[in-house]
């Protein structure tokens, strides 16, 4: 209040004036944003001054400046600051003897201001210029925002009245209209009353006071009786979708936790598929450890045959000189590597149908999958038929089906990969006992061509040492006993070696043999992953079933409150659609009785000039009767009056026959 009281003085100096203190002490009070400055004379620079803190005043909704004696320079000044405001809604400019330039500044006021909805300008002289009221009726047909005018006293004559009916058939927006107390007159009432069917808002028009005829003021009365009823239709109508909006929040609010418990089921089922992955995996973690034990012991068993093929390679260079016994133990080294060969083959083929079997098994299994794919798709057919609101849950169920999936996809591939690491290993096998076998047969090859090239020294040798045997008989006969003797150590050496050589192959076979029998070990073993890990597909299968059966059931209840949904919307629809139909009824039967009404009216209107001419007929009709009732009246008194007086004549006639008579004697004396 306090920042007005100085935005007054500060507007006031520098207009060169001095403030008013009425007006200060109005601003400092300042009830609930209302100023009232109502019997207070305002000057120009006053007017000035408030008009320019009105225009960024944000604080004031009520300005009341009724008997302030504005001047039209002030109150055209005070209007200008209006046009700028955004807050004022009422404003009370009674008994200001406002002129030509008041209407037009108020008209500018009308169209620039998008905020005053009450408007009192009583006691006021707007309708004696045309003109300036013409502008002022024009800019109340563009305002937006007016709801009630009060417009008593202001010489309003009927050219006044037709431009304001002008201005009600564009007005929408004004409610209540005041015009007692003018010179609106009949025509103007007429105007006033024929622009009523074209105003669907107006609901209040007093007109008292302006010389209108009786029935112009009834059918005013009766138009704004019709405005009144159907502006409580339409408040009823209001208050009918209101309370229907309600209801279908409602419903949108317990569909909503509907969805919402939905959800919560959801994402525990999503839960409960997070830990059967979880143990899944951990299942597969074992796999792979078991895997790599294996692969360790293959290691172990590569190690062990590298330190055979080592001592082979020793052995191999010992019997060089052993090409006969070399020649026989190659023989049982082949016979052994065709029988190794044929085990080899067996196991081949029995691996072979393994693979065959875990095949089929993989391919009914992929079968299987494939069926539930196709059911995943049929249900993700379904889902997507439902409405909008339920896209969410239809694409995560999509993305937990396709996490099943890529798990189906990775365990398979899982599985595949232990397949191919334990056919590689089987292979590895066979290719290092071909390298072996091949290794020995070339190096007995070599052992042979070296012997046989020291065969051919020692015939050359031989060839020599005959020439040179006639030379050194002698001396050989001295060192044959040191050769004989040299011989039977060599003999026994050769023996020896092929004793501990023949034990180290028993010794080499007795580990293949085992290697064998670890191999088939292995192979159990992994044939005993697969089957759990297919009892493990099973599980995932069932439980992917179950998963399914509870979408399916969810879907059906989903599917059932959809169908109560629309149900329950068409139901709502059709109330709606009956209750617009009534009221489309209603406002069909009010214009035709609005029409009905008029007819009436214009058939009163001939009547009543009918009545008016033959009462004008009957009274001189009943004229001429009352003439001739008189005369005839007269005529009868003067009948009556002859018939009273034969009377008497034969009253004294008959007296005088029978006083004269003959009976007059014998009647006896009274």
């Amino acid at each position: 209040m306090e920042e007005l009281r100085r935005s007054y003085s500060r507007l006031c100096k520098e207009g060169g004036a001095e403030p008013q203190e009425a007006v200060l002490q109005q601003l400092h009070q300042l009830p609930r944003g209302r100023l009232d400055l109502a019997t207070q004379s305002l000057t120009v620079d006053t007017c000035r001054a408030l008009g320019k803190l009105l225009q960024k005043e944000t604080l004031l909704t009520e300005l009341v400046l009724s008997d302030c004696m504005l001047s039209e320079e002030g109150a055209a000044l005070l209007l200008q600051g209006l046009c700028a405001n955004a807050v004022v809604r009422l404003l009370d400019l009674k008994g200001n003897n406002l002129h030509a330039a008041g209407a037009e500044a108020l008209g500018r006021l009308l169209r620039q201001n998008k905020c005053i909805q009450n408007l009192t300008l009583e006691w006021n002289n707007l309708g004696a210029w045309e003109d300036a009221f013409a502008a002022f009726c024009g800019a109340l047909a563009v305002n937006s925002a007016l709801r009630q005018l009060d417009l008593r006293n202001n010489q309003i004559s009927h050219k006044g009245a037709a431009e304001l009916a002008l201005a009600l058939k564009s007005n929408a927006t004004l409610q209540q209209l005041d015009l007692r107390w003018n010179n609106v007159g009949l025509l103007g009432g007429r105007a006033l009353v024929n622009c009523l069917p074209c105003n669907r808002t107006l609901w209040r028009l007093e007109l008292a006071g302006n010389s209108i005829p009786s029935d112009v003021l009834r059918a005013a009365e009766r138009a704004m009786d019709h405005s009144q009823e159907r502006q409580a239709a339409q408040q009823e109508n209001q208050a009918r979708t209101h309370t229907l909006s309600k209801e279908v929040r409602c419903l949108r609010e317990e569909k909503s936790k509907q969805f919402l418990g939905l959800m919560e089921t959801i994402d525990k089922q999503r839960e409960e598929m997070a830990r059967s992955s979880r143990a899944s995996a951990a299942r597969m973690g074992q796999l792979q450890e078991a895997l790599n034990e294996r692969h360790s012991i293959i290691n172990a068993l590569k190690a062990k045959l590298q330190m055979a093929e080592a001592a082979l390679a020793l052995s191999e260079q010992k019997a060089r000189d052993l090409g006969e016994l070399l020649a026989t133990t190659e023989q049982e080294l082949r016979g052994l590597a065709q029988r190794q060969a044929k085990e080899h083959r067996r196991e081949q083929q029995e691996a072979a149908e393994r693979e065959a079997k875990l095949f089929r098994d993989l391919s009914a299994a992929n079968e299987k999958n494939l069926l539930l794919q196709n059911q995943v798709d049929g249900l993700e057919r379904k889902v997507k038929t439902q409405q909008e609101q339920l896209f969410l849950t239809r694409q995560e169920l999509t993305d937990t089906s396709a996490e099943l999936k890529m798990r189906a996809v990775q365990a398979e591939e899982r599985l595949e990969l232990e397949k191919k690491r334990s056919r590689q290993s089987l292979e590895d096998s066979e290719r290092l006992r071909l390298k072996e076998v091949e290794h020995m047969t070339r190096h007995l090859e070599e052992s042979e061509r070296a012997m046989q090239e020291r065969v051919q020294r020692l015939e050359a040798s031989r060839l020599s040492l005959e020439e040179e045997l006639s030379q050194a008989k002698a001396a050989a006969l001295g060192e044959r006993s040191q050769a004989e003797e040299e011989l039977i150590k060599a003999k026994s050496q050769v023996r020896m070696e092929e004793q501990q050589r023949l034990a180290h192959l028993e010794e080499k076979l007795r580990l293949l043999a085992q290697a064998r029998d670890e191999a088939q070990s292995t192979c159990l073993q992994q044939k005993q992953s697969v089957a759990d890990a297919q009892a493990r597909a099973g599980q995932l299968s069932l439980q992917v079933e179950g998963l399914q059966r509870r979408l399916e059931e969810l879907h059906q209840e989903l599917s059932n409150k959809d169908q109560e949904k629309v149900a329950e919307v068409a139901r709502v629809r059709v109330e709606l659609q009956e209750q617009n139909g009534r009221l489309q009824a209603e406002l069909t039967a009010l214009e035709a009785l609005k029409e009905k009404a008029a007819a009436l009216e214009r058939q009163l209107k001939v009547i009543a000039s009918d009545h008016r001419e033959a009462l004008l007929d009957r009274e001189s009709e009943n004229a001429s009767l009352r003439e001739k009732l008189r005369l005839k009246e007269a005529e009868i008194a003067r009948i009556r009056d002859e018939e009273a007086q034969r009377a008497v004549f034969l009253q004294n006639a008959v007296l005088a026959y029978v006083q004269g008579s003959p009976l007059r004697a014998l009647s006896p004396q009274k």
